[in-house]
C-alpha cells in the first residue's frame, strides 16, 4: 500500500531547501550566486502538472510560477486565465529545478540546477499520485519524464507528440517546447503545433479541469 505524502509538509520542506547554495552538486565553485527561493506548486487534487524547466528572473523576484510573458504564452496554449492557471486545485506547478539557475555567458537562463531532481522529484511524483496529464516543457522535464521516448532533439519530440500522448499510460504526457518568446521563430516554422497539438491540448485541459 503506497505511502500517503504531506502535501503542505513537503512544500515547507521543499521552499526551505538550500541545497544548490549549501552543497552544489558539482562543488563550492558551482554554488548558486544568490539567495534561494525555490518556486514549486504541488497539489493533492489537480489533475495536470507543468512540468517546465527553471524559474526565470522574473518568477525569481515574485515567487508565482510562470508570471511572465512565457507564462502568457502558456496560458493561451492551454486555453485558460490567469485565476484558472493559479487555482492549485487545477494545476500543480513543479519546475525539473525549484530555483533560478542564474545567466550564462550569452545573457540566457541557465540549465536547471542538478540537485532538485534526484533531490525532489520522485518524492514529488510520488506525493501527487491523482496526476493525469504532465505537460513536459522543454528536454529537461522530457529526459525525466519520457526518457525512452524522446527523439534525436526537441522538434522531433513534440513532432511525434501524438504517438507519445496516445501511447503513454496514467499519466499522459504530452511533450511541448517552452513558450518563452525566444522560440517565436520555433512556431513560425512548425505550424502544425498550432493546428494540430494545441486545439488537442486544449480540449484535455478543459475536461481535466471542469
Amino acid at each position: 500500500m503506497r505511502k500517503t505524502i504531506d502535501i503542505e509538509r513537503l512544500s515547507a520542506e521543499i521552499a526551505a531547501c538550500r541545497l544548490c547554495r549549501d552543497h552544489p552538486a558539482k562543488g563550492p565553485d558551482d554554488r548558486l550566486p544568490h539567495k534561494p527561493n525555490p518556486v514549486a506548486v504541488l497539489s493533492s487534487t489537480a489533475r495536470i502538472l507543468i512540468a517546465g524547466q527553471a524559474p526565470g528572473i522574473r518568477v525569481h523576484d515574485s515567487g508565482i510560477p510562470f508570471n511572465d510573458p512565457s507564462g502568457d504564452r502558456l496560458r493561451n496554449w492551454l486555453g485558460v486565465d490567469r485565476e484558472t492557471f493559479y487555482d492549485p486545485a487545477k494545476f500543480s506547478v513543479v519546475p525539473m529545478g525549484f530555483c533560478f539557475p542564474g545567466y550564462d555567458a550569452k545573457g540566457g537562463d541557465k540549465p536547471p540546477r542538478r540537485e532538485c531532481a534526484p533531490q525532489w522529484r520522485q518524492t514529488v511524483m510520488d506525493a501527487m499520485p491523482q496526476i493525469e496529464l504532465i505537460l513536459a516543457i522543454g528536454q529537461y522535464a522530457q529526459a525525466w519524464h519520457m526518457p525512452s521516448e524522446r527523439r534525436a532533439n526537441l522538434t522531433e519530440t513534440v513532432r511525434d507528440w501524438r504517438a507519445i500522448f496516445e501511447g503513454s499510460s496514467r499519466p499522459q504526457v504530452l511533450p511541448l517546447p517552452h513558450p518563452s518568446w525566444r522560440n517565436s521563430g520555433w512556431l513560425k516554422k512548425n505550424p502544425w503545433f498550432e493546428t494540430e497539438l494545441l486545439p488537442v491540448l486544449r480540449e484535455k485541459v478543459f475536461l481535466l479541469t471542469h
